[in-house]
């Protein structure tokens, strides 16, 4: 279980590190901690693997105020373990589900008994920042348009594939477009008086 904490915990350093989400913003773990001691999802639920994981990915993004959801697994619909104050946060629907290891999943039991004030939502209405699949199971509803992978060198937490992510604004325009600070000074020397 302690590797298991320490991949996490690494994880979750090189993914702040790349994607610096600021506080007040809203991630998103899912994880089946049967894939965790690789076993095929839904087969093998381990509170102990929740817990580390848990153990090491909840206080660094704690630390930073980062408002984290937890998925439950696809027999509560994907639903999400919240903090009450990330449904005022993101005016999110409380929904009454109580996880459980069998429907829910440890992950989202573990979470549910760790938080302060937790409270189970359906949905996220796709605004969580960024976020972590720990293997596979399907985080992208909850993720803001547009998903961008983000590379760790952290490609496992146990046995299970990680894959993270980070979220940017939508591009928007056409070929006269531009779509970084640099570019626009460029154009605007286009238009500044050349001298005579």
């Amino acid at each position: 279980m302690e590797e298991i904490r320490r991949a996490a915990e690494k994880a979750i350093g090189e993914f702040l590190e790349l994607f610096p989400m600021p506080e007040g913003s809203l991630f998103v773990l899912g994880g089946s901690t049967s894939e965790v001691l690789g076993e095929r999802v839904g087969t093998r639920p381990s509170l102990e693997a929740a817990e580390a994981i848990l153990e090491g990915l909840l206080p660094p993004l704690r630390a930073r105020g980062i408002l984290v959801a937890v998925q439950a697994c696809e027999h509560l619909n994907r639903a999400l373990v919240v903090e009450r104050e990330a449904v005022r946060a993101f005016g999110l629907e409380e929904v009454t589900v109580f996880p459980h290891p069998k429907a829910g999943g440890s992950l989202a039991t573990a979470a549910f008994l760790r938080f302060q004030d937790p409270v189970m939502v359906e949905s996220l209405r796709a605004q969580a920042l960024g976020g972590m699949d720990i293997g596979g199971v399907l985080i992208g509803m909850h993720l803001r348009p547009v998903a961008v992978p983000l590379r760790l060198s952290v490609r496992r937490i146990g046995e299970a594939t990680l894959i993270a992510a980070k979220t940017r604004p939508k591009l928007v325009g056409g070929a006269r477009a531009v779509y970084t600070r640099e570019d626009m000074l460029r154009k605007l020397e286009e238009f500044r008086p050349k001298p005579l």
